[in-house]
């Protein structure tokens, strides 16, 4: 196991964030962006709190052509935001019926840029604008006068673009994740019901150092499953079943997301042949892998050793992607799929992630993490054998 590494970020790296930002808006002539969303608050000054499980008040970040972002939000969170990378803080006690820090918001705007200018905002795939539509529309009404123009595009190229801080954070909680997988076989079994198992690894992975276990899915059935999006049951294990856990562990803020299949006992030769197809296609992967292609190309590799009859042929699956982006949150851009033309570029970190379905209606998943660099690829997980690892 590696050190951990520093928790949090110094102030330059924040900085760097921002500026890289700011070249964005300069050259696309905003005058200042708004944040209203999770991930982008936290990503331009490290505001880091579970308190976005409640849906209750709305928080908002601008950010000004030059300078530090100024933070518009619940009083609740001065304290915390106040240690973060921002020039201000400007508050108000929420939730309030009438008016949920919409004034004070667009004053707050207006005073940045003016009576006319353009605020940039993020309106495309992947993004939201965490407050209630009639407050959106409210505060365009506001801000009459101040065009909106759509920076998703530049803001998504910043963040799919790892620091080598970002990066060992990643590949640290990889590490605690793999090594609860490990374990399984020694504490799984047959007759143990799947809901307990869920727990039992979430406890596992918890005592080997990861802050949260945010997602954890799986599915275990006879020769294979069928879901891998739903809660667990009490269904216990059984001989001939085939077990997946898919995780999303969580350690300063940065995910992990992979997965590991088990045959409880001797799998079938279908189960078997295609956890091999999956192994192939991610090496098929890893091999083009490199900067300079598409995650269209990686996507089209894959799928030629999933579906070589051609989608509509069967033998493979409509889940859509092979794979994604990974960072502050478990799903990022871009999208492995057959339409997604982004460059890769090094320092990317991606999920590489084909699935199959065989025997008609039996599901498998493989999942690994890697990072992209300047000459091809490096797994930040640990891969996972050819043959289905057998419990029992």
């Amino acid at each position: 196991m590696s050190t951990a590494p520093q928790r949090g970020f110094p102030n330059t790296e924040f900085a760097a964030r921002c500026a890289a930002a700011q070249a964005a808006m300069a050259r696309r002539g905003i005058d200042a962006m708004l944040f209203a969303s999770e991930a982008e608050i936290r990503y331009f000054t490290g505001f880091l709190t579970p308190f976005w499980q409640s849906p209750t008040r709305p928080w908002f970040l601008v950010l000004p052509l030059t300078g530090r972002p100024v933070a518009v939000i619940p009083t609740i969170g001065v304290p915390l935001m106040s240690q973060c990378y921002v020039d201000d803080v400007v508050s108000w006690a929420s939730p309030a019926p009438q008016d949920d820090g919409v004034s004070l918001l667009a004053g707050t705007i207006r005073k940045i840029i003016g009576g006319t200018g353009t605020l940039g905002v993020l309106m495309g795939r992947e993004t939201a604008m965490r407050m209630p539509l009639a407050d959106v529309m409210g505060l365009r009404a506001s801000l009459d006068g101040i065009g909106w123009t759509d920076m998703t595009a530049d803001i998504q190229a910043i963040r799919m673009v790892k620091s080598d801080r970002e990066t060992a954070k990643i590949r640290y909680v990889c590490e605690l994740a793999e090594d609860a997988f490990d374990a399984v076989p020694e504490w799984v079994s047959a007759g143990m019901p799947l809901d307990q198992l869920f727990r039992d690894f979430k406890r596992d992975a918890l005592g080997r150092g990861v802050d949260d276990v945010s997602y954890l899915v799986g599915a275990a059935g006879a020769g294979g499953y069928q879901d891998i999006i739903a809660p667990p049951s009490t269904r216990p294990l059984a001989n001939g079943d085939i077990l997946m856990l898919d995780t999303g562990c969580v350690w300063d803020g940065y995910f992990c997301d992979f997965d590991r299949n088990y045959a409880i006992g001797t799998p079938s030769a279908a189960a078997q042949q295609a956890h091999h197809r999956l192994y192939d296609a991610t090496d098929a992967a890893l091999e083009m892998l490199r900067p300079g292609i598409t995650p269209q190309d990686l996507f089209v590799t894959m799928d030629r050793i999933l579906r070589p009859q051609g989608a509509a042929q069967g033998g493979g699956d409509d889940v859509g992607r092979y794979g994604h982006g990974l960072g502050i949150q478990l799903t990022e851009p871009p999208s492995h799929t057959d339409w997604d033309e982004t460059d890769i570029v090094a320092g990317m970190v991606l999920t590489i992630e084909p699935s199959l379905v065989f025997d008609d209606d039996r599901l498998m998943v493989a999942e690994e993490n890697v990072l992209v660099t300047p000459d091809g690829a490096t797994l930040l997980t640990r891969r996972a054998p050819r043959d289905l690892p057998v419990i029992g």
